[in-house]
């Protein structure tokens, strides 16, 4: 997806400027902000396909300014960490982050996760767009809505997913009753193993994991074969 616009907040100058030059030489358009107050203004006036966000801002900080976008916009989030501290990264994936990278990153490593998280969230309609003759799954009381994002349980509750969520949910359900490894599953979502950690997924199924706990269901939909993978055990049937 080229000629998106990316705006990356960071109060680097120096940082933010390297990754705007290298963003437009490949195709993309590129803003600054240098403080989540700033960006919180730029949002309001113009639209971004995905965001590069410094967690270590003055002021308010990336996990704080995430949170307030994630109440009001669902935009992409790729959220750059000091190296060596996951903490605050495990911590924005936890809170729905799209994915991470640690300073000092490699701007090559840096576009092959920026195309793959595009490539994850633009193929997708929004979650409120119906589509007509749309894949819908079922499997343990649950009904699931890849195209939009969506999951509604047996207590008919509508519970939203990620569109990292949304691709992981499908291809367990693709691959039910098989043990994936993590490698796998970033093949088969992600397309680009070498650009994405395991750590990144184990919180993904995380995240999942506790969006398919129901009361009225007793099956443990997604479990762990330690060293191996994860597999999908419910039956999985096409409405």
């Amino acid at each position: 997806m080229t000629d998106a616009s990316i705006l990356i907040i960071e109060d680097d100058p120096d940082i933010s400027c390297s990754l705007a030059t290298f963003l437009r030489a490949k195709g993309y358009t590129p803003a600054v902000c240098e403080s989540a107050e700033s960006a919180h203004a730029w949002l309001r006036q113009n639209s971004a396909a995905l965001i590069l966000l410094d967690l270590m801002l003055p002021a308010e900080s990336g996990l704080s300014f995430f949170q307030r976008l994630r109440a009001t916009q669902n935009i992409p989030v790729i959220m750059v960490t000091a190296l060596g501290d996951p903490v605050d990264s495990v911590v924005g994936l936890e809170l729905g982050a799209d994915d991470y990278v640690a300073k000092p990153f490699d701007l090559n490593v840096l576009l092959a996760r920026i195309r793959a998280v595009l490539r994850r969230f633009h193929h997708l309609p929004s979650p409120t767009e119906s589509a007509a003759g749309e894949l819908v799954l079922k499997f343990s009381g649950f009904t699931f809505y890849p195209l939009r994002r969506y999951i509604r349980g047996p207590d008919n509750v509508r519970k939203t997913l990620t569109a990292g969520e949304a691709d992981l949910l499908l291809v367990l359900c693709q691959n039910e009753k098989k043990v994936l490894s993590r490698e796998d599953l970033i093949e088969l979502t992600r397309g680009d193993a070498s650009a994405t950690s395991m750590r990144s997924v184990d919180l993904l199924v995380s995240r999942l994991r506790r969006k398919l706990i129901s009361a009225d269901v007793d099956e443990e939909c997604i479990q762990t074969f330690r060293s191996n993978g994860y597999m999908f055990r419910p039956t999985v049937r096409s409405l």
